[in-house]
């Protein structure tokens, strides 16, 4: 909706509608806000002195101790008074059918998000901002990529804001979204922190960054005896191994999976709390990842006993959403029952139940054409790729846009082809190097199940609460 369009939206409700006897109040954000912002201007002057250092460091030679004072004198005033002036001219409301952000000190903007099109609220608590007990909140909305976000907000306050704009989403009234508060969310999956921490150290990429870590140096210290040389090519590939899985870490500490009315909420990180949902309806595929060293191993999984099965990795394509992991580790038969909550009503299909390519397709890919599988069952199209690390990817009927059949020059001679599978969320699910009749036959039946799939599938709404849709949805 335009502006003009909004504008004449409210005219209409005053001119006689129920609207009018709710009137728009607009509001600010935390008064630490201003302290976020000021660091724009010293941001533009650290990106400057990283885009052109040897410039920077010039200027920075000619620059007395009197002049050093008198450029600091300046630049933190001009950085507080930005801030503070960025915070007083940033606004919004929650007016009878969108949230309003209003931004800009010298060009405005205002967006208008309808309430009926956010699909998630997230809520994210930085280390610092916990500490001053603020908030920010980020708005998926359907049709756009990016994000808008409010930061930050006092966290009561967020989480009312939050609350109100779900059960506005999910269809209830104005006045009866601010009675129902949030909904309540029961525990399904808490991952422990030793096994996210055993989890990485089994990753190969991990390993992987390590091993290279040790030969790279070695080798340039046969070639050159150089120690500077050696250490300025060991301490970042060292850093970068340790640091990638140390902050992987970081990011699944405490990753808690809860079942509510509005989706599946996510609680994770140890510095950064992230609060997330899983809009109902909204997801298009997904994927169980298994890595070699997980499918091996046998100790006691995430939220219960070891299952001899191995550990996966749940991932999500969601449509409008950024969201993609719903569980970083989990024993395989847990990791099933939270697929059974996100689709209802689908079985992950076996692993011997998955069809492999003709013999004639090792000569399309001599090594990776034992690692594909497909099938099809009542609800899903499943596609599995890989030898060492295992992606099963599975896509409802009901989510599938379009189905094509590709076939290349050597393809077409081995007598083999792609059907790809096109879902909501812009991403493509291929089961590879089928037989060609094979190939054709899927495509054509595949067609029709996406076709029955959408006309028997459930709206793609959310989910109600108590049972009961409040009387205005």
């Amino acid at each position: 909706m335009t502006a003009p369009e909004a504008d004449a939206t409210e005219d209409a409700g005053t001119a006689g509608g129920p609207a009018a006897a709710r009137p728009v109040v607009e509001r600010r954000l935390h008064p630490v806000t201003p302290l976020r912002r000021a660091w724009a201007p010293v941001a533009v002057l650290a990106g400057w002195a990283v885009h052109d250092p040897g410039q920077a460091q010039q200027q920075l030679t000619r620059l007395t101790t009197a002049w050093l004072l008198a450029g600091l004198a300046v630049l933190l005033p001009a950085a507080a008074l930005y801030g503070f002036l960025s915070w007083w001219f940033t606004h919004f409301a929650v007016t009878d059918t969108e949230l309003r952000i209003r931004t800009g000190l010298l060009f405005r903007r205002t967006a208008h998000i309808r309430l009926e099109r956010i699909q998630a609220v997230d809520v994210t608590r930085p280390l610092l901002g916990r500490l001053a007990g603020v908030a920010k909140l980020k708005l998926d909305v359907i049709g756009t990529d990016k994000k808008d976000e409010l930061a930050f907000l006092g966290e009561d306050e967020a989480r009312a804001l939050r609350a109100e704009l779900l059960a506005r989403a999910a269809g209830f009234s104005a006045d009866t979204a601010q009675e129902v508060g949030e909904a309540p969310a029961r525990e399904l999956v808490r991952v422990p922190a030793r096994v996210i921490a055993v989890s990485l150290l089994l990753m190969g990429a991990t390993w992987g960054s390590l091993l290279a870590a040790v030969v790279v140096p070695s080798l340039l210290w046969l070639a050159t005896h150089s120690l500077w040389t050696v250490l300025a090519t060991a301490l970042p590939l060292l850093g970068g191994a340790v640091t990638s899985s140390v902050g992987r870490f970081v990011a699944a500490y405490d990753w808690t999976l809860s079942e509510s009315p509005d989706g599946l909420r996510i609680d994770r990180g140890l510095l950064d709390r992230t609060h997330e949902t899983v809009p109902p309806g909204r997801v298009q595929t997904v994927r169980i990842v298994e890595p070699l060293l997980w499918r091996r191993w046998r100790a006691p999984g995430a939220g219960g006993p070891g299952t001899g099965r191995g550990w996966v990795r749940v991932e999500l394509d969601v449509a409008g959403s950024s969201n993609s992991v719903l569980l970083p580790v989990a024993p395989r038969e847990i990791a099933e029952s939270v697929i059974s909550r996100v689709l209802p009503g689908v079985a992950v299909p076996e692993t011997s139940s998955l069809a492999r390519p003709p013999r004639g397709a090792r000569w399309c890919a001599p090594v990776r054409w034992r690692g594909y599988g497909v099938a099809v069952t009542g609800t899903v199209f499943a596609a599995r790729h890989g030898l060492l690390r295992r992606r099963l990817a599975l896509v409802p009927h009901a989510k599938v846009q379009s189905v094509r059949l590709t076939q290349g020059p050597w393809e077409r001679l081995w007598g083999v082809a792609d059907v790809q599978v096109d879902t909501g969320a812009n991403k493509t699910v291929t089961a590879r190097l089928r037989g060609t009749g094979e190939a054709e036959r899927l495509l054509r039946t595949q067609a029709e199940r996406s076709r029955t799939g959408r006309r028997d599938a459930r709206p793609d709404r959310w989910m109600e609460r108590d049972g009961q849709a409040d009387p205005a949805r």
